[in-house]
């Protein structure tokens, strides 16, 4: 099993980054070079799921159209949240992300993303060859996009119906 730790600051407030990094849409985004969709089955296939909602991505990975289901299994807003893999091609996948705000206001994202390949002889071999490294460039293109987006003004692109947030509202 592959485990992953991202941490990522961002100069945004915390509310901003907890919605983006789950948002369908900023996922899509962040995974444009595989051609990956959020498809209809059963699930959400655009804002912002909710605990217990499944989104079903289907990309194309190593060359292959694969889909994938992940349910939303905790949510702490704004601190917390957990997608976990409940239908696709990996043996057991789960992501957990946390959110904190720094002294200095920007809010810490930090990734926890643990897999395990699928057959069990040649998983953990492909585990060590490739997929660690693969998994970790999704991860922080993920995070790069989810970066850029909070700290611009685009955002309200993907969060329109937000308030003003707490930090925002001391400004106006």
């Amino acid at each position: 099993m592959i485990r992953l730790e991202e941490i990522t600051i961002i100069d945004a407030p915390i509310e901003r980054c907890f919605d983006l990094a789950r948002s369908v849409e900023v996922h899509l985004l962040a995974n444009i070079h595989s051609g990956e969709q959020a498809l209809a089955i059963g699930g959400v296939t655009s804002g912002l799921p909710e605990l217990f909602q499944r989104v079903t991505w289907r990309a194309k990975h190593f060359g292959i159209w694969q889909n994938l289901t992940s349910k939303y299994t905790v949510m702490q807003p704004p601190t917390y949240f957990q997608a976990t893999m409940v239908k696709g091609i990996f043996r057991t996948m789960q992501a957990d992300h946390y959110f904190r705000t720094l002294p200095s206001g920007a809010t810490e994202m930090k990734d926890l993303f643990r897999v395990a390949a699928p057959l069990p002889v040649l998983g953990p071999l492909a585990e060590v060859l490739f997929l660690r490294r693969y998994m970790l460039a999704l991860l922080r293109e993920r995070n790069t996009v989810i970066k850029q987006i909070a700290e611009s003004n685009d955002w309200q692109q993907y969060l329109p119906s937000h308030k003003a947030e707490p930090s925002e509202r001391l400004y106006s």
